[in-house]
């Protein structure tokens, strides 16, 4: 039984390749090809001496994934021989070279954790490569979470748990050299830095003083305060014998002898 066929079959989809595996690609067909070169050049010669018409076909694995047939002459063969080839190049992965002793390496601590070329020898020196907190590079640098953070490129670090108590945050750790850099980017000059380092005391002795003063203050106040005593006690009038009579009301009136208060009353 024939199955039907589609006659108008969907292509099938095509995948996109990004530029690293095209490069990777293409490495991979030129050392196939420098490697068929290499081979041909030391194969024997497989046919009878004298047919030079001789057909050979021999498949040859690439050693990037696929295999090559190839179909050449006798005299083709005989001829190969006599060439000399170079070597396949032999393709190496980029090295690093360190900052300080130049010399090339595969990977190390800083390069991973804040993109310096410093192999993980010349780590060594903990003065040049120290790391200091987020806290003491913005208050001994005088840096902005918008200097660390925002500016381009932002400065990279690592976390740590806090030392003091390990419910609080993570700390974040900076490379106190790309501190310093920053800081220079910020600032311009260590004149300017020192010049705004001494405003931002003086500041801080101004603030000093006036809450000095606020507290010094507050306190005379609470001391005036506790001297005075209120005359809390009951008020009594006391209105004499006197009366004043009003004929036209049929109304009295007393007064106070002491704050003046008028009763006004009148009889039965």
């Amino acid at each position: 039984m024939e199955l039907p066929v589609d006659p108008d079959p969907e292509p099938a989809p095509k995948v996109e390749l990004s530029a690293a595996m095209r490069a990777k690609i293409e490495r991979n067909r030129q050392r196939a090809l420098m490697l068929r070169q290499a081979r041909l050049a030391n194969r024997p010669l497989s046919a009878v001496e004298g047919a030079t018409s001789a057909k050979v076909s021999k498949t040859i694995d690439s050693g990037a994934g696929f295999f090559i047939e190839e179909e050449e002459d006798a005299e083709e063969q005989q001829r190969s021989r006599k060439v000399v080839q170079q070597p396949a190049p032999v393709i190496e992965p980029d090295y690093l070279v360190c900052d300080d002793c130049e010399k090339p390496f595969m990977d190390s601590y800083l390069s991973n954790s804040f993109d310096l070329s410093v192999c993980d020898k010349c780590r060594d020196n903990e003065e040049k490569h120290k790391l200091i907190s987020r806290t003491e590079a913005k208050q001994r640098y005088l840096l902005k979470d918008c200097d660390l953070d925002k500016r381009e490129p932002p400065l990279r670090f690592i976390l740590k748990k806090n030392p003091h108590n390990s419910r609080w945050g993570d700390m974040k750790l900076y490379l106190k050299m790309q501190v310093e850099k920053r800081c220079m980017e910020v600032w311009g000059s260590e004149e300017a830095l020192e010049e705004a380092r001494e405003t931002r005391e003086e500041n801080k002795e101004v603030q000093k003083q006036k809450r000095f003063n606020k507290k010094v203050k507050e306190l005379r106040r609470a001391v005036r305060s506790s001297m005075w005593t209120k005359d809390t006690s009951a008020h009594q009038h006391d209105y004499g014998s006197e009366e004043v009579v009003d004929p036209d009301e049929d109304l009295y009136k007393k007064t106070c002898t002491t704050c003046g208060h008028e009763l006004t009353y009148e009889k039965m």
